[in-house]
C-alpha cells in the first residue's frame, strides 16, 4: 500500500479528548499561509481507548499525516507508543510533539521550551536569578521544573496543596527542587526572583483566585502564569498592583508550537505580535 504521507499536501494535526477548544490550528495555519506552504493542520478528537489504534494508523501511513501535537489526556501514552522518544520526553514521561524521521515515529516535549521562550521574549533577563517558586505540582508543572533546572536555577521550590505530589516531583527531577505544603508559600517566596503559577487558580470557569502577598519576592522579581484565559489572571493582577513585572501565559502556547512546525514543514516560524493579536482576537479579548 502506498504511504499517503508521500502526497504533496503535508497534513499535520493536534489530537486530544476533548479537542474543540484547541487554538493550535489557528497558529499553524497562520504560519502555513505566511510561508505559502501547501499544507494543513487540523483537530482530531480521539478517546483514550482509541488512541493506540490512532498511533498505529499514523505509523502505517494510512492516515496520511506527517506528524502533529498531542494534548490532554494522551501525552503519556504518546511517549510510550513512539518509536524513538528523545531524552527530554523520557525524563518527563510525556510527549506533545510527534514526527517521522528515518521511518521512525519520533517524540519530544516542547512545553518547557515554550515556557522559557515566552519569558525570553516578553521579559529578557528574567533568568538573572537563581531562586524560583513554582505554585502547583500537577502535570503542567513537570516541563516547567525541568526547563528551570536546565536553565540553571539552583533553588526551585514547588508548593502544592498535596505535599506528596510535590515530593514526587522533587524526588524525580533532582536535588535543586524542593517540596513544600501550601502553608509554606509565604516563607519560600522570600527573596525569590521568579514566581510561576501552574495551577488552575484564576482560570476562566475554574477555581476562584487566592490572595498572595508578593512583597516577599526580591525586588525586580517576575511573576508569570501559564493560564492565558483570561489573559490577565487574578494572580497577575495582584502581582502588578504590588509593583512586580508580569508575563502572561499566551506566549507559552505560541512558542511551544514552533519546533513542531519546523519538523513537519521544514521552516522555522517566528512568534510575532501579529500572531499574538490574532489569538487574542480569537479569544474575544482586547489587547
Amino acid at each position: 500500500m502506498r504511504d499517503s504521507r508521500e502526497t504533496l499536501v503535508k497534513k499535520a494535526f493536534v489530537v486530544g479528548y476533548p479537542i474543540a477548544h484547541s487554538r493550535s490550528p489557528l497558529l499553524h495555519n497562520h504560519w502555513l499561509r505566511v510561508f505559502g506552504i501547501d499544507g494543513s493542520y487540523d483537530r482530531i478528537e480521539i478517546s483514550p481507548s482509541e488512541f493506540p489504534q490512532f498511533v498505529a494508523r499514523l505509523k502505517s501511513g494510512e492516515a496520511g499525516l506527517i506528524g502533529g501535537n498531542v494534548t490532554i489526556p494522551h501525552k503519556e501514552l504518546a511517549f510510550q507508543l513512539a518509536d524513538r522518544p528523545d531524552e527530554l520526553s523520557e525524563e518527563l514521561g510525556a510527549a506533545n510533539t510527534l514526527w517521522f524521521e528515518d521511518s521512525a515515529l519520533r517524540a519530544t516535549n516542547t512545553d518547557g521550551y515554550g515556557f522559557v521562550s515566552n519569558l525570553d521574549q516578553r521579559h529578557p533577563r528574567w533568568d538573572k536569578t537563581d531562586r524560583a517558586v513554582v505554585f502547583g505540582a500537577g502535570g503542567a508543572s513537570r516541563s516547567i521544573l525541568l526547563a528551570l533546572r536546565d536553565r540553571g536555577f539552583r533553588e526551585i521550590h514547588v508548593v502544592n496543596r498535596t505535599l506528596d505530589r510535590a515530593r514526587e516531583l522533587a524526588d524525580r527531577f533532582g536535588s535543586t527542587i524542593h517540596a513544600h505544603p501550601l502553608e509554606a508559600l509565604s516563607e519560600v517566596m522570600q527573596d525569590a526572583g521568579l514566581f510561576v503559577n501552574t495551577t488552575s487558580v484564576g482560570m476562566e470557569g475554574k477555581q476562584a483566585a487566592i490572595d498572595i502577598d508578593f512583597s516577599r519576592l526580591s525586588s525586580g522579581a517576575v511573576v508569570t502564569d501559564i493560564i492565558y484565559v483570561p489573559l490577565e489572571t487574578p494572580i497577575l493582577v495582584q502581582a502588578r498592583r504590588q509593583g512586580f513585572a508580569t508575563v502572561d501565559g499566551l506566549g507559552m502556547l505560541l512558542h511551544q508550537a514552533v519546533p513542531g512546525f519546523e519538523k513537519w514543514f521544514g521552516v522555522r516560524p517566528d512568534v510575532t505580535e501579529e500572531l499574538r493579536q490574532l489569538v487574542i482576537a480569537d479569544m474575544g479579548q482586547g489587547a
